[in-house]
């Protein structure tokens, strides 16, 4: 028969695989026998991978104790060396603006919805503006005779409004502090679309009176269409502006050869039209983009005047070459 207080066998009181082969604490205690602090890892740990808190520190009979590591003493004269900071690479067009290079600006600016909104709707409200005063100088210089005569008979005032005209326009391109301060750019721009009104009037007063009307009505739906089709397209006119340079180059140049070459030759100007409307049916496109936002390049939410300066020389010129093409002489 066993003897109760005899001492635990050596596979009692040994477990190699929790304690390392040390004394188990339990049978330590027991026989009074002294614990020794335990060298090996009490609890199998992942390999690479530290505990929830910071690795355990070693207390009592080898158990854990929880909380994150002690600082150790250092000597005398430490300095800490500074850890770097990792560098974060934020993505394209995570920022407010990615570069800006007058008014024109990439894709980020338009973070809020509610900002791109409200720019829309005051690049558009402006427009509707402009447009509502030049088709309606047109409309008075083609159908009330007295203004109309009076319009031929006095062409130095074309060429008046033509030079308010051209300097109003580079002021308000190339000076950005001029056309976001309020309210001079506003007063500038009003004073810009009465000088390109009144010529546009006094061009249309050399036509036929219906093919004016028909070819205002024609404007409203080419622009119309090219508006509603630029918001909802996925290809991005924006990445075209190469492009639109070159046919603005070619036009240029074909118009200079016209005048000496083919100035009465009545096809010619049906061809000289129609590439003019494409051109700027184009660029059309290409300004409702960049007030839409979302595409390559954008408008700063700021250059609600610059926006609807473009899209209105864009109609205006679509007008014109349109009436150079369905209008008749009215002389």
């Amino acid at each position: 028969m066993s003897n109760p207080t005899a001492p635990p066998s050596y596979d009692a009181a040994v477990d190699e695989k929790g304690y390392g082969g040390q004394v188990n604490p339990q049978y330590a205690t027991q026989y009074g026998t002294e614990t020794q602090p335990l060298t090996g890892t009490p609890y199998p740990q992942a390999t690479g991978y530290p505990p929830a808190g910071g690795y355990p520190q070693t207390g009592y009979a080898g158990y854990p104790q929880s909380g994150p590591p002690q600082p150790q003493p250092q000597p005398y004269g430490y300095q800490p060396q500074p850890v770097a900071s990792p560098v974060y690479n934020a993505p394209v067009g995570s920022g407010p603006s990615e570069s800006e290079n007058g008014g024109f600006s990439t894709r980020g600016t338009f973070s809020d919805k509610s900002v791109r909104r409200m720019f829309i709707r005051k690049v558009f409200i402006v427009l509707g503006l402009q447009l509502l005063v030049t088709f309606g100088i047109v409309t008075i210089f083609t159908l009330v005779d007295d203004v109309r005569e009076w319009v031929k008979a006095n062409r130095g005032f074309y060429y008046a409004a033509y030079a308010v005209f051209l300097v109003l326009y580079i002021v308000l391109v190339c000076v950005e502090s001029v056309r976001r301060k309020s309210p001079q750019n506003l007063i500038m721009l009003g004073i810009f679309t009465l000088s390109l009104s009144y010529m546009t009037g006094t061009i249309a007063a050399s036509y036929n009176v219906k093919a004016v009307m028909i070819t205002m009505g024609v404007t409203v739906l080419v622009c119309a269409g090219i508006i509603l089709f630029s918001m909802q397209t996925r290809f991005d006119f924006t990445k075209c502006s190469g492009v639109l340079f070159v046919l603005v180059l070619v036009l240029f140049l074909f118009g200079f050869i016209m005048i000496f070459a083919f100035r009465y030759d009545w096809y010619m100007q049906v061809v000289y039209g129609c590439l003019g409307a494409l051109v700027f049916g184009l660029f059309l496109a290409f300004d409702t983009q960049l007030i839409m936002g979302g595409r390559k390049y954008e408008l700063d939410p700021e250059e609600y005047v610059f926006g609807a300066l473009n899209l209105y020389i864009d109609i205006v010129y679509i007008f014109l070459f349109l009436l150079s093409i369905f209008g008749g002489s009215g002389d």
